[in-house]
Formats: C-alpha cells, structure tokens, sequence
C-alpha cells in the first residue's frame, strides 16, 4: 500500500509540475496566441490530473488530510470553469454541467468555511486557512451564478472569469509547490501567492474594463 501511495505521489508531483511550468509560461506569452493555447491545454492537464491523484491520496491511512481533499476539488472546479467560460464568447446561456460544477464547489465552501470556524473556536490555526479559502470559493462561486443571470450583460466579462479561475488554479500550484515543495509551510507560505495573484487579476480586470479598452481584442 505504501508504495503505491509513493508512485501517485510521484505522479502527482510531476503532473503539478507541468501544471507550475505551463501555467506561469502561459501568463508570459502573447494572450491568445498558439502557444498561449497550447500552454493553457496543457496546464489544464497537469492540474486536473494532479489534483484527482491527491485527493485519494489525502483519504490512504497516514496521508489523511481534509484540507488537502478539498483544495483538490478547489483546483478541479477552478480548472474546469476556467476553460469552459471561454464558450461565453459565443454562447448566452449556462448549460446544467456549469451549473452542477459551480453549485458542486458552493456546498464544499460551505463546508470549508464550516470546518474553519469549527477548528477556530477550539482554538486551532489551522482554522484560518479553511475560512480564507473556504471564503474564496464562496465568492467565486456566488459570482458564478450571477455571471450565468446574464453571460452576455458585461464585455469580456467570460474573459474575466476565464482569468480569475485560471489564475486561482496557478495561484494553487505555486502554493503547493512552496508547501510541498520547499517544505515552507507557515502562514504567509500558504497565503502571499493569492495576494499575488489577487494583484495580477486586477490588473487585467483594469486591462479589459470594457470602457477603456471596449475595442481592444487580446
């Protein structure tokens, strides 16, 4: 049993780290370019299948890690709705997979945020974490569903969304790369790259505020 944990370990790890390469190689190319597309394919990949394998492994005796499980699924929903927002450039309708996906993650924010406040008053730290992400998903998902009110109500507005679940997903990988990685496991380790990333989401949503740059296509 151990050392097939080991393997889907090492599998894991490679996977996530095609999902670190591609995903920041992504960021730096020309936006809808070839190699931006190619580069997003492939990080979508690693991702999903890195976070599939570690959610398994964080219910095997001795890896047992709730936290670890739900930022799994975090990482799936982020991935998934991150590619499939990019059909509201021509569609004007959510269809029931979005629906289930983004109500799926809603109940588990929930649940992390109910985790967190639990562990907070007994006086545990680790509280913290669940409630930060846990809150994270809440946000997301609750602006999901106003998204599919209206996909077509704001310009770009599917970029944006493509950009805020993607980016979230890469913020993942680099904070499991520093967690797992590095073995750098305090509290700024777990929570400087959504800051980050929180930063670099502005920027774009400022770059594609449709009244600035209305006739701009990225």
């Amino acid at each position: 049993m151990e050392q097939t944990i080991k393997i889907l370990i090492y599998i894991h790890a490679f996977l996530g780290g095609v999902g670190l390469i591609t995903g920041i190689g992504s960021i730096i190319v020309k936006k809808g370019s070839s190699l931006h597309k190619k580069l997003g394919k492939l990080f979508s990949i690693g991702m999903i299948g890195s976070s599939v394998i570690s959610m398994p492994i964080a219910m095997m005796p001795n890896h047992e890690n709730l936290f670890l499980l739900l930022i799994g699924l975090f990482t799936v929903y982020l991935v998934l709705i991150g590619n499939r927002t990019l059909a509201f450039k021509i569609k004007t309708k959510a269809n029931v997979v979005d629906k289930v996906i983004s109500g799926s993650m809603l109940f588990f924010s929930v649940l992390m945020l109910g985790v967190g406040l639990y562990t907070l008053l007994n006086t545990n730290t680790m509280g913290i974490l669940y409630v930060f992400f846990g809150g994270f998903g809440l946000l997301l998902t609750l602006k999901d569903f106003q998204f599919y009110k209206n996909p077509q109500k704001t310009k770009n507005g599917w970029l944006l969304s493509h950009i805020v679940k993607i980016i979230g997903a890469l913020i993942a990988s680099i904070t499991a790369f520093i967690i797992a990685g590095l073995s750098i496991g305090n509290l700024i380790a777990w929570t400087l790259p959504t800051v980050l990333g929180t930063i670099y989401i502005i920027y774009w949503k400022r770059k594609i505020n449709p009244k600035t740059v209305a006739s701009k296509k990225l």
